[in-house]
């Protein structure tokens, strides 16, 4: 199982490389050990593979999918050799919920798109409430992986050229209620003010819901390293 999953990551790793050309560099900030919450923008079906393979130790790196990858049997039977989890979208899937829970308090990375469905415009949509929810329960930091291609894909194929393909990493922070009673109207902000943080780290014109900066929230967020961030 180990040896098909290494295999697996390298064919799929080569294969994404032959494609675009990645900027990967930014992926050395990111928090070397679970339990992390690693959440990205979601544009395409290329992202969570891209990041799966770049991401270590991937013995502990998992990440949540709709469930209807699991009607394909090669989507399904790959997805199940890198443990990643299915859940159902427009709907409280609280059997994928607990499991990522546990596997959060069990010192894994979870990766997770908050907007629960791809972006046709490829900008920021509001996220779910979802990921604050997990971040509560768990008691995990959250760290934001903004990607985004440059060029038409079908066009450069064409051409034989590689797809530009980029990752800006932001610092990993916790969320932090202060005591105060978290309501259905708080988790809202918390997820909003997640996505703030990822908006920072992407280009202005790709931020979509979340492009006027200054309505970004410190409020429910703790950093202990800032650390740079990235201008455009």
């Amino acid at each position: 199982m180990a040896l098909m999953r290494r295999f697996t990551v390298w064919a799929c790793k080569l294969g994404l490389r032959l494609v675009f050309k990645v900027d990967s560099a930014e992926f050395r900030k990111i928090q070397g050990e679970g339990p992390l919450i690693a959440y990205t923008n979601h544009t395409s079906l290329v992202e969570a593979p891209m990041i799966y393979t770049h991401l270590k130790p991937r013995e502990k790196v998992t990440g949540l999918a709709k469930v209807e990858f699991w009607d394909k049997p090669f989507m399904g039977w790959l997805f199940d050799l890198w443990e990643v989890m299915p859940i159902r979208r427009g709907e409280a899937d609280m059997e994928a919920m607990r499991t990522s829970i546990d596997l959060l308090k069990r010192g894994y990375i979870l990766g997770i798109a908050p907007e629960g469905t791809r972006s046709a415009s490829g900008s920021l949509m509001r996220a779910q409430s979802g990921i604050a929810v997990l971040a509560l329960h768990s008691g995990s930091p959250l760290q934001p992986i903004a990607n985004w291609s440059i060029g038409k894909l079908s066009d450069n194929l064409k051409r034989l050229r590689r797809t530009p393909y980029h990752f800006r990493v932001g610092p990993a922070f916790r969320v932090d209620t202060h005591g105060q009673k978290v309501t259905r109207e708080a988790r809202q902000e918390i997820a909003d003010a997640i996505m703030y943080q990822l908006a920072k780290v992407l280009p202005e014109e790709l931020r979509g819901d979340y492009a006027d900066l200054e309505k970004a929230s410190g409020k429910w967020l703790a950093f202990t390293d800032p650390g740079p961030v990235p201008a455009f």
